[in-house]
């Protein structure tokens, strides 16, 4: 039996839209379009690497954390890890 790695809470402030829809994947392409609920936002065109590590789905999250990296966030981590400030 392994020892429990520590426990960890998070404090970071962060600005997020929740996803309405995600481009379909084609063969050769270098960039991917994402739409948001909130249509005051233009959709973000988000380079193929950004979807290396998990595709978004509806729901879901674009997270852009303070120092402007973006990644995906599953809409369950997000709601339960953060609370709108403003």
């Amino acid at each position: 039996m392994s020892k429990e790695f520590p426990l960890y809470k998070s404090h970071k402030t962060v600005r997020a839209l929740e996803i309405k829809s995600v481009g379909e994947a084609k063969p050769g392409d270098s960039h991917r379009n994402v739409w948001f609920k909130d249509e005051a936002y233009a959709p973000e065109l988000m380079p193929a690497e950004a979807f290396a590590r998990y595709q978004p789905v509806e729901g879901d999250f674009l997270v852009v954390y303070e120092d402007g990296y973006r990644s995906f966030s599953p809409r369950k981590a997000f709601v339960e890890g953060y609370t709108r400030a403003a």
